[in-house]
């Protein structure tokens, strides 16, 4: 079989590796694996096809800014990858993020509608049932229930800073995502399928729960250079590691934290800018982003305790890969994070 996924990246971040990981399951088991993409430039064991150019991400991020329209961009891209689709006439497509400035939702969705190839969408959030938003629990809106309108939360991803246009979003949405007949969507939370099934999504929808390489993640060297590098050898370690540190995942949180702590332990937090490791407080260590999971796994196993204060989510796969490598997880009781925890972890 012919397996093609599209996501916003490959191989990179939580989505991007579940795609990879996803391709190489298919690829072990000997089918043909090919995963769209719209940004960065990571390697790949599954055939690649890049959507557009970088100048087409930034008009895309232009329009978002100017008219609120995400996912209304990307014409051009959206069709030179429909060309690429014909070619390849996959048995099978899996969609995942398709909000990120590389997609024209109406192009690509008319298309499928047409194609009539059976598609999974797996959902990492919920962009794809609101007029504007990819969480909405931390402000408790229920608008997205019935109509989106007068959205509070226009400034926050996808930011637009002039227009709402959350209720001409929602009514396209709800329009498009449902004219695809022979489509199954997946979640990977309970809480999540909880949500759509209250939406205007009106496919079949299971939740299949997020899985990480237990080759990679798990208890291994607790030793390695970073530690003399922080002067970590003899300190308990608080870990936490997110693919962009914000208010959302909690750093104001670790922040306030980091004063309470006595002395011998250490927060060591994995994925901020420079400009964040330069503004952090003495008592927490700031490593940029990595792309090496066999490095974050060598940090998991040397965490004591894996902390993630999110205050929306789906399904960490931090928390997995964590609990993975043997170190227990604290996190609020938010989203989908608690579904991983339970009386054996």
């Amino acid at each position: 079989m012919k397996i093609l996924q599209i996501n916003t990246t490959v191989n990179s971040g939580s989505t991007g590796r579940i795609a990879e990981e996803i391709g190489q399951k298919l690829l072990d088991t000997g089918q043909e694996s090919f995963i769209a993409y719209g940004r960065g430039n990571r390697p790949s064991r599954s055939q690649l096809i890049k959507i557009g150019s970088q100048n087409e991400v930034y008009l895309h991020v232009l329009k978002t800014r100017l008219t609120d329209r995400h996912g209304f961009g990307s014409k051009k891209a959206t069709g030179q990858l429909i060309a690429e689709i014909k070619n390849i006439k996959p048995d099978i497509i899996h969609l995942h993020n398709l909000h990120g400035y590389y997609l024209n939702i109406r192009v690509l969705f008319s298309f499928l509608k047409e194609m009539q190839t059976p598609v999974v969408w797996t959902l990492h959030d919920c962009w794809s049932f609101t007029g504007h938003c990819s969480y909405f629990d931390s402000i408790g809106c229920e608008k997205w229930k019935t109509q989106c309108e007068n959205c509070p939360k226009t400034r926050f991803y996808p930011s637009s800073f002039f227009l709402d246009n959350s209720k001409r979003n929602f009514k396209d949405k709800k329009r498009l995502f449902n004219s695809v007949q022979n489509c199954t969507i997946v979640t990977p939370s309970v809480w999540l399928q909880k949500l759509v099934e209250q939406s205007f999504l009106k496919h079949k929808v299971i939740t299949i729960h997020n899985g990480v390489d237990l080759n990679v993640f798990k208890p291994g060297n607790h030793e390695h250079r970073s530690l003399e590098k922080y002067g970590l050898k003899d300190k308990k370690i608080i870990l936490g590691v997110a693919s962009i540190w914000d208010k959302r995942k909690g750093l104001e949180d670790f922040i306030l934290l980091a004063d309470k702590l006595p002395p011998g332990l250490q927060i060591v937090l994995i994925g901020l800018s420079q400009k964040q490791i330069a503004n952090l407080p003495t008592k927490i260590i700031g490593i940029q982003r990595t792309e090496s999971v066999e490095e974050l796994a060598k940090w998991y196993s040397r965490a004591d305790v894996f902390v993630n204060p999110t205050y929306s989510d789906n399904f960490p796969t931090t928390n997995l890969e964590a609990l993975a490598c043997g170190t227990p997880v604290i996190t609020y009781n938010t989203g989908g994070s608690p579904e991983a925890i339970d009386e054996n972890t």
